[in-house]
């Protein structure tokens, strides 16, 4: 077994052997450096050099002299090309501003006239939605039929009738089906003796179908209204004057509703009125005038739309308004929106688009001159990479070798 202690002195011994190698490779590195060969390179690069540097202080004067004279021409040129534009510019502004005051008149008129041709459009569609709105609520809507018609009594008969029949002026009219009507019958009677003393009286009223069926039947007791002695005397001494001129005259008006009938299948015809006397006399009263006043109501919906038929009508017209807006859009846009085939173009954009196949062209050369240059490069930098290695690696092999055998007297000189 060995101790520490020669474990140590070992040690020692090895580090005292390297540092004297080292040593000796400096050494040797010196003299290489001090070598007369080294010295006559050194000697051949400085002339060399001083030789360049005397030759380009020569030639400098020369090359600085001609660059001048280059740049001064190339003033000149600039010049010249500056002052040729600014004439020629000059000499082509009042063309430019004709040219350009016809184009703005030619874009302000050909836009007043699109924007008259729109509006032309956007009216016509506007009447035509209107038309169509208030055509569509009339169509839907219908209105209470309101008329009043003269009666006349046939006192031939005991129980004297008066009939009014939906034809002649009316026939067009009616009744609409599901509009309820408002029978009544208005009756202008003398105040006389004879009308105090019949008192009351009965009145009926009949909705006949055209093959002559009862479709509705009321019947309504009637008679003056009640003044007595003393108030007739006062009225007549008040009202002297006026009755003596004709202004007014001794009558009662009596309006007595008759019938109520919702109209359906079958329809309507006519409307029968008889007059019947109180029971146990035959006397009837006597009539200035009769007339029968019918009144129909819708139903509640259509009542509600014939109220409000202009509101209505005016958000109809404008639902109509914005859907064939939208259909006019979409489908016939090139109605509402003509293409012109005014040219705009001046003549340098004319002579643009005539060059401008040939720009591609250029832009292809150019790319193609640079893609080769840059492949050119990197061939002779590979090259020179090549060249740097092979003139490298010789020495390195040296070093190699130097290095391999002091590591090998080094191991030799431990055992």
């Amino acid at each position: 077994m060995i101790s520490m202690e020669e474990k140590d002195e070992f040690e020692e011994e090895q580090e005292e052997y390297v540092d004297d190698n080292d040593d000796e490779l400096l050494k040797n590195n010196l003299s290489v450096e001090n070598s007369p060969s080294n010295w006559f390179t050194k000697m051949i690069s400085l002339q060399t050099e001083i030789i360049t540097t005397i030759l380009i202080s020569l030639v400098s004067p020369i090359f600085y002299i001609f660059s001048f004279a280059n740049i001064f021409k190339e003033e000149e040129e600039e010049t010249e090309k500056k002052v040729s534009v600014a004439v020629h510019v000059v000499a082509t502004v009042p063309s430019k501003l004709l040219h350009g005051v016809t184009l703005l008149l030619k874009k302000f008129g050909v836009g007043i006239l699109g924007a008259a041709y729109v509006c032309m459009v956007l009216i016509t569609l506007l009447i035509v939605s209107g038309i169509l709105g208030f055509g569509l609520v009339g169509m839907w809507m219908e209105e209470p039929v309101v008329l009043r018609q003269q009666l006349y009594f046939d006192y031939a008969d005991v129980n004297p009738k008066a009939v009014f029949s939906f034809g002649g002026d009316y026939n067009n009219i009616g009744v609409p089906v599901g509009h309820t009507m408002y029978v009544s019958l208005f009756l202008l009677m003398p105040e006389s003796d004879f009308n105090r003393d019949i008192g009351v009286f009965q009145v009926v009223a009949e909705a006949l179908s055209k093959e002559g069926l009862v479709m509705a039947r009321s019947s309504h007791p009637c008679m003056l209204r009640f003044r007595s002695l003393p108030i007739r005397l006062m009225r007549e001494f008040i009202m002297s004057v006026p009755l003596v001129l004709g202004l007014t005259a001794e009558t009662q008006t009596i309006i007595v509703p008759m019938l109520k009938h919702k109209e359906g299948l079958p329809r309507t015809e006519a409307i029968r009125v008889t007059m019947i006397p109180r029971a146990g006399t035959l006397a009837l009263p006597q009539l200035y005038q009769s007339q029968i006043i019918l009144k129909s109501q819708p139903p509640w919906y259509k009542n509600l739309v014939y109220k409000w038929k202009w509101t209505f009508s005016v958000w109809t017209s404008m639902y109509m308004y914005a859907t064939l807006l939208v259909v006019l859009l979409n489908w016939c846009r090139p109605l509402m929106f003509p293409v012109f085939s005014t040219s705009f173009m001046t003549i340098p954009d004319v002579n643009l688009t005539v060059e401008a196949p040939e720009e591609p062209r250029e832009k292809a050369r150019e790319e193609r001159y640079v893609s080769e240059s840059v492949r050119k490069w990197r061939q002779s930098r590979r090259k020179r990479k090549a060249m740097l290695q092979q003139s490298v690696s010789p020495e390195l092999d040296d070093s190699a070798s130097s290095i391999s055998i002091t590591r090998e007297d080094t191991a030799d000189s431990s055992e």
